[in-house]
């Protein structure tokens, strides 16, 4: 697709009347509205009118919050902000053997029942009917209780020194 002149200024007349970058690719035709977008960028592009015909919003339902953990608050640009946790690294005959992990069976739950505050480790063989996953309480910002959160975060130093014992052997 070529921009021509012409598509240039109904994009530019377009888009200072307030249409959406996909309203934009609609009345264009044969275009994507990242097309659209892209194009307002290079052409620099910027403060559009608020049409009428732009809808409001609509109010979010709010969730349900579990009583038992609240969700930490996350305010403007820090939304994408590393947490970190500490971490309390343990010498590998320090860590609980993976097969001495009983899982009662009240925490286990089934895909349906996963929210965000169960354990999402699966157990067993998917397509066996007693595949289930862990559904213990997970930490504070991870999808795992403790127990699988250590299995399935190791240090890289730790994973290193394994590559490098498969390696040699």
């Amino acid at each position: 697709m070529n921009w021509t002149d012409e598509r240039v200024e109904l994009l530019k007349k377009l888009w200072a009347e307030g249409l959406s970058a996909s309203q934009i690719a609609a009345e264009l035709g044969s275009i994507t509205r990242n097309a659209v977008i892209g194009k307002v960028h290079r052409l620099g592009l910027s403060g559009r009118a608020k049409s009428a015909s732009t809808p409001a919003p609509r109010p979010r339902k709010p969730r349900p919050v579990s009583e038992a953990r609240p969700r930490p608050v996350i305010h403007g640009n820090t939304a994408l902000a590393p947490v970190y946790h500490p971490v309390i690294e343990l010498e590998p005959e320090d860590l609980p053997d993976p097969v001495a992990n009983v899982i009662p069976m009240g925490d286990r739950c089934t895909i349906l029942d996963l929210t965000e505050f169960t354990c999402r480790w699966p157990v067993g063989d998917p397509g066996k009917p007693d595949f289930f996953y862990c559904g213990s309480h997970t930490k504070i910002g991870l999808p795992y209780c403790a127990y699988h959160a250590r299995i399935a975060y190791q240090p890289v130093q730790d994973r290193r020194r394994t590559h490098a014992r498969a390696a040699r052997v």
